[in-house]
């Protein structure tokens, strides 16, 4: 199959505009609670009335501060409650919420806030504020910016006392389904940021047919779920839009070194999040179990998990795999569900695939990862597994309202509900991203016989080796990173005659491996050149080979003495590899790696040419 188009589940009038969702609850169940935000040690919860009566004070202090309909405003913060009520009185005024991550430099800042011509910002702290004020020289047309952190919202409120409900009912209803909502500016893997302009239809319609899509057995009357990833990211803006759709309460954690508490007292019923994230709860328990010289228990619990999942695919398990299944879930399995809250039965994964082994042992677990597929420009998903329907080691199918295409050389085509609209202030930018009304999403998959999404690749980082084999360098990356002592893997090779890899550890760890393998204290730096540890990471290495051809097999690796990190600018907020910057900043240790390798193989008689 090569193409597979969703017909709509729900229909949405025109007139129609994320802040209705809102009103809407607001006036016919005025008690639900749509947010519950973390004081101190407690969960408040936040009703729809509430959420209703701040995001209008917020739109209020907004029309009073000159923001007019169609205005653009900023938001600069970490994952909190207060992100999600700014974007809902953003919208209540009838203006354009700009997201800009909290970890961005002056520089980056000065881009989305000049690019956007933003007229006024929200940060969270006195950081975030110095920051925008080092960008303002290139955002002329930058007005007020109010602090978070310094009482914000209620400041807003008291400046737009004078602003009537009328006024502000006025600006939303004044909005239409394809009217601007949101400018967000892409990572900027491959460049500087493009800012995609998705309309509030991108919204409304693509939240509405998800509900629909993935059914009461995620979204349910005891449904929550705890948002972590930056709400400047549109996989967690959507997921907060979506939310509200479904009337179901959203908490938010600011800070990942508290995150595994704060799921344990918030208790999801669903997460969404990255692969990495998996990894690491995978890897941490193994390395945990081998701390307390448990880890063969642990290791066939994991099999057996594995085993279990599969079986639900085959006709279910037999009575010996549901007794071992049992054993595994008293001895091992339990704890991991108690981490995540003891009620999570469902995970959302979207950003770079999870692997079949790892969503087969979280399945076996008693978590269903749900893996989905979509970019920036496509308002998050434009396909995903939901429970009736989920093939583990696919994407799913495409969304209601949303089609999917294989091209010719097996680029992933989109378009539908979810498609924006095109890039802001950058008309060639946009007509290339299109064939028709077809999107070109940049990555590469197929589509099964049963229309599901598989993800092979992405298009603009495939290898051609001086011998002219094409490497999709994300298949070995994925395998590689599975290992508990990576952090981050680049593989290299662009005509050159082999394949090579830049690999980080994983500072945090590093500590417990060490002492499980009997290694004692190293430092990064000693640890790099520690032969247990080389060797574990040659290893990763093999069994990453082992699934490719020899052609496109790692002959040599680095591991590098710095992590890639969000803080350095090598990572994403949403945790990818800035590829472009690393071969840049890198390509004197790239170089250095293949000359080394020639050498190693002249003085060995073999020469330096691949296969």
């Amino acid at each position: 199959m090569d193409q597979n188009e969703a017909p709509l589940l729900v229909q949405t009038p025109p007139e129609m505009s994320t802040p209705d969702i809102l009103a809407d609850w607001a006036a016919k169940e005025p008690g639900r609670v749509l947010i519950e935000e973390l004081r101190g040690s407690t969960w408040h919860p936040i009703t729809a009335q509430q959420m209703h009566e701040k995001a209008s004070s917020i739109a209020k202090g907004l029309i009073a501060a000159g923001i007019g309909p169609g205005d653009r405003v900023a938001v600069m913060s970490r994952t909190r409650a207060e992100w999600v009520l700014l974007d809902f009185g953003i919208w209540y005024a009838g203006a354009v919420t700009v997201p800009v991550y909290e970890t961005s430099s002056a520089d980056q800042t000065a881009w989305i806030l000049s690019n956007s011509d933003t007229k006024a910002i929200v940060v969270e702290n006195a950081s975030h504020l110095a920051v925008v004020d080092e960008a303002r020289a290139e955002a002329p047309n930058l007005g007020r910016a109010w602090v978070i952190d310094d009482g914000a919202l209620d400041k807003l409120a008291t400046e737009g006392a004078q602003v009537s409900d009328e006024d502000v009912r006025a600006r939303y209803d004044a909005l239409r389904t394809d009217d601007l909502a949101t400018i967000i500016y892409t990572s900027g893997t491959t460049g500087r940021p493009k800012g995609a302009e998705l309309t509030h239809a991108n919204f409304v319609e693509l939240t509405r047919n998800a509900v629909g899509a993935l059914g009461p057995s995620i979204l349910h009357e005891a449904s929550r779920t705890l948002l972590f990833m930056p709400l400047a990211h549109v996989f967690a803006r959507f997921v907060e839009v979506l939310c509200v759709t479904a009337g179901v309460p959203q908490g938010h954690t600011p800070d990942t070194k508290t995150l595994m508490a704060d799921i344990a007292t918030f208790r999801p019923t669903f997460i969404l999040s990255v692969p990495r994230v998996f990894e690491k709860v995978y890897n941490s328990s193994e390395q945990k179990a081998a701390a307390g010289g448990k880890v063969k228990i642990f290791r066939w619990a994991a099999k057996v998990s594995g085993d279990y999942s599969r079986s639900l695919d085959t006709g279910g398990p037999g009575l010996g795999l549901k007794l071992q299944h049992k054993l595994a879930d008293k001895l091992v399995l339990h704890k991991i569900r108690n981490a995540l809250g003891g009620q999570a039965e469902f995970a959302i994964s979207g950003g770079a695939p999870l692997g079949e082994r790892l969503g087969h042992f979280f399945r076996g677990v008693g978590l269903t990862v749900l893996e989905g597929y979509g970019l920036t420009e496509t308002t998050a998903p434009v396909s995903v597994n939901v429970p009736s329907k989920s093939v583990i080691g696919t994407v799913g199918p495409p969304l209601p309202g949303v089609g999917l295409k294989i091209d010719a050389d097996g680029e992933i085509l989109a378009r539908g509900i979810a498609v924006f609209r095109g890039y802001h202030d950058n008309a060639e930018a946009t007509a290339e991203s299109f064939t028709d009304d077809w999107f070109h999403t940049g990555d590469l998959g197929e589509l099964t016989a049963d229309g599901y999404l598989k993800i092979t690749g992405r298009k603009k980082e495939i290898i051609v080796t001086a011998g002219g084999k094409n490497v999709v360098p994300s298949q070995l990356e994925d395998r590689i990173r599975s290992h508990p002592l990576v952090s981050q893997c680049v593989v290299v090779g662009d005509q050159k005659p082999f394949i090579a890899a830049l690999v980080t550890l994983d500072t945090e760890m590093l500590p417990t491996w060490l002492a499980n393998h009997e290694v004692g204290e190293l430092s990064v730096a000693e640890a790099a050149k520690d032969p247990t540890v080389v060797a574990a990471i040659q290893s990763a290495v093999d069994r990453a080979n082992s699934k490719v051809s020899r052609a496109e097999s790692i002959r040599t690796f680095e591991i590098l003495l710095d992590d890639f990190t969000i803080a350095n600018d090598y990572l994403t907020p949403s945790l990818k590899v800035k590829r472009n910057l690393v071969l840049r900043d890198f390509a004197d240790r790239i170089e250095a790696m293949y000359d080394n390798a020639a050498k190693a193989r002249a003085a060995n008689g073999a020469g330096a040419s691949a296969d």
